[in-house]
């Protein structure tokens, strides 16, 4: 057979059977994954392995292994008007958050190409090889099981790169003389989508409800993922997508479009539409509720950073284990907060928030301080005696905090921090269930509107009008998936799908700079905060969420704010009149209380901002400086605070820098083929055709 086939996949003609023949399971929910940490097993046998259940039960809980890349969520979990890259300087992440594709660089993403072609070829084997064993129900479960993976393997390659090679049978059953099959080209996507929606509409069937599965977590595909799968993925395939004549791969015939058969089209929609109704028909799920003192989307994500995955199984449908040595990701490594030496030891966030989508959050949704946090962790003394401060930041540093460290179990290793990853949520499935009742009704049906209130009324702000529009209810719905899916690196695509990408990134452009200039929605937003003095517990399992802040609006109370003194003698003073300002807005101030001002719209390290915790004893050393990339925290988010022009990371105003500045409709939708040496899909398989224009 050619050594050289299926090189484009980074395939071999041994096929990699992960994780098998070991000597245990282990699903319990302190060791659910240990199936995962297993040593990889090589062998051309497979009779060997699919000559029993048992063992072929072991080789499809292997094809999970790597099913989420972390290019997933660092390069493609960005640039959705939401999260945004903190670089320290103009790495490949920083491009691709920006649609600053170069495939020669290559400021594009590889490995998920390679990885997805690797499950694929696993899951190949699985099917041609379980369809061959007796049919009993634990058969047809594995199958099940092994079609999912597949569809959503297929599912993420599509949305990445397009149109994408088909391969449905086994590298060891091809035609060793048919170069097109060790080759292949891109097949159209429409024909994928349809061979995968099928594929999961017979996985619903064989696959059993998760509370009959006996399974102690949601980290093995049930009925109710599958169903939820297929909701997602049939979305995706009546989407619009950026399509091109695949014969003549000429740029002129680039254009975001639905496929051309409307039937199909609204077919689709409708088995959306069935698929999430199943699940809510079942009754088996609902929205994780609040408890312990916390709010019921806080004890969600808390619960999930702490593993306690029966405290979340309700919700949480699908989620990808992690935790292991071999296994366990950087999920959660860039969505939180980022700490200096202690206890956590020494992470840089290399991912922010903009504060545009911050300050979107209204006053009572609990989502806002569970998702974006205003502090990071750093020591006072600057090195490594402390104590650590929850210092407040400004608006050029608003984090991420779905997964902030405090929150998890003590991690592995400083990159290993044992959060599993979520792939599908309930909420996902009620605001599935509202858009397909919106599109095929023309309108908000009564149940579309109760399922949008459902996840609002869960973060507090079901009392916020619902739109009667179809159009209205849509844009609702587009607002409302940002609010709940910040970090689950999916925004992105959802909005290539609904055909409102560049709609969506100009408008969030225009707000970034409409908030510089604090004019239009931001000219009364405030530029000054007091932040209260807030030392971090430095444990794990801290349910802290947010420090308290005074947002400063009167004249008289800011001009006090602006006057620190340079002497430090005369600090006592200052922080005598803080204490003062405070009691007009806090009836609870204790002598013991400290606060110190914040320039919002300054850069962290301004020479306000240092000055403000230099009131409160930070270390000169310490000054101005948190565990965030340096090219967002050392810049102003305002343009008079930038000299009267905007920061280069909103826009340098020549095209070389800014908000998306690399974007360019019916373009940058998707991302090309890495093409710049062996081991990138263009390079290893001449057969493939780039995305046109590059």
């Amino acid at each position: 057979m050619n050594s050289k086939i299926f090189k484009w996949a980074g395939l071999k003609k041994k096929l990699v059977m992960v994780a098998i023949l070991s000597f245990s399971l282990g699903m319990s929910m302190t060791s659910c994954t240990d199936w995962l940490e297993m040593e990889s097993y090589t062998s051309d046998d497979v009779d060997y392995i699919f000559e029993n259940e048992a063992k072929a039960d072991l080789f499809v809980q292997g094809c999970y292994r790597g099913l989420i890349h972390k290019e997933m969520f660092y390069n493609l979990g960005m640039g959705e008007t939401v999260v945004h890259t903190a670089e320290d300087g103009f790495s490949s992440k920083y491009k691709a958050c920006n649609y600053d594709f170069d495939p020669l660089v290559p400021t594009t993403v590889t490995t998920i190409f390679k990885e997805g072609y690797r499950i694929i070829e696993s899951t190949n084997v699985a099917i041609s090889r379980l369809k061959k064993m007796p049919e009993t129900v634990k058969r047809n479960q594995l199958l099940g099981e092994a079609l999912a993976i597949r569809a959503f393997c297929y599912h993420n390659l599509i949305r990445i790169y397009g149109d994408v090679p088909a391969v449905y049978v086994p590298l060891e059953e091809m035609d060793a003389n048919d170069e097109n099959r060790f080759y292949p080209k891109r097949s159209p996507r429409d024909g994928i989508y349809d061979q995968i929606v099928s594929d999961l509409q017979q996985a619903t069937e064989w696959l059993p409800w998760y509370e009959e599965s006996g399974y102690t977590s949601t980290e093995r595909l049930t009925k109710q993922g599958a169903y939820a799968l297929l909701a997602r993925i049939a979305l995706y395939a009546g989407g619009y997508s950026l399509r091109w004549d695949l014969e003549t791969n000429d740029p002129a015939t680039l254009k975001m479009a639905r496929r051309d058969d409307a039937t199909r089209v609204k077919e689709l929609y409708e088995i959306a539409n069935d698929a999430c109704f199943q699940i809510k028909e079942h009754g088996k799920n609902s929205l994780v509720q609040g408890k312990d003192g916390m709010s019921g989307f806080q004890y969600l994500w808390y619960n999930h950073c702490q593993r306690k995955l029966t405290e979340t199984e309700s919700e949480m449908i699908w989620q990808l284990a992690e935790y292991g040595d071999k296994t366990n990701s950087e999920f959660g490594l860039y969505l939180q907060p980022g700490s200096y030496n202690g206890t956590y030891g020494s992470r840089k966030t290399l991912q922010f928030v903009l504060p545009t989508y911050y300050l979107s959050f209204d006053k009572k949704d609990t989502r806002r301080d569970v998702t974006c946090t205003s502090y990071s962790i750093y020591p006072k003394d600057g090195g490594k005696k402390g104590p650590w401060i929850d210092t407040g930041t400004t608006y050029s540093s608003i984090l991420l905090g779905k997964c902030r460290i405090q929150w998890c179990v003590e991690p592995q290793a400083a990159s290993q921090r044992n959060i599993n990853i979520p792939l599908i949520r309930y909420s996902d499935v009620l605001l599935m269930y509202a858009e397909t009742e919106n599109y095929l009704n023309n309108g908000p049906t009564p149940e579309a509107e109760a399922a949008l209130k459902e996840v609002r009324t869960r973060a507090g702000v079901g009392e916020l009008p619902i739109p009667t529009d179809q159009q209205g209810f849509e844009d609702a719905l587009v607002q409302e998936r940002k609010w709940e899916f910040a970090g689950e690196f999916t925004l992105r695509s959802d909005l290539t799908r609904m055909g409102r990408l560049a709609k969506e990134l100009n408008q969030a452009k225009q707000d970034m700079k409409d908030l510089s200039d604090r004019k239009g929605a931001y000219a009364n937003v405030p530029k000054y905060r007091l932040y209260k003095y807030q030392e971090d517990g430095q444990k794990y399992g801290d349910k802290f969420l947010v420090i308290d802040y005074i947002e400063l609006t009167d004249p008289t109370e800011i001009a006090t704010v602006k006057n620190i003194p340079e002497d430090e003698k005369q600090y006592s003073d200052y922080e005598t009149k803080l204490i003062e300002i405070v009691k007009n807005h806090r009836s609870n101030v204790t002598s013991q209380d400290k606060w110190y001002p914040r320039a919002m719209f300054e850069a962290f390290s301004s020479e306000f901002n240092m000055k403000g915790q230099a009131v409160v004893g930070f270390a000169k050393s310490a000054r101005g400086k948190i565990q965030v990339g340096k090219i967002i925290y050392q810049q102003p988010t305002g343009s008079e605070e930038n000299g009267g022009s905007y920061p280069a990371w909103i826009d340098k105003g020549d095209g070389s820098d800014g908000l998306f500045y690399g974007f360019k409709e019916n373009f940058s939708e998707l991302c090309p083929f890495a093409a710049k040496s062996s081991g990138h899909p263009l390079i290893d398989n001449p057969n493939l055709t780039q995305l046109p224009g590059y």
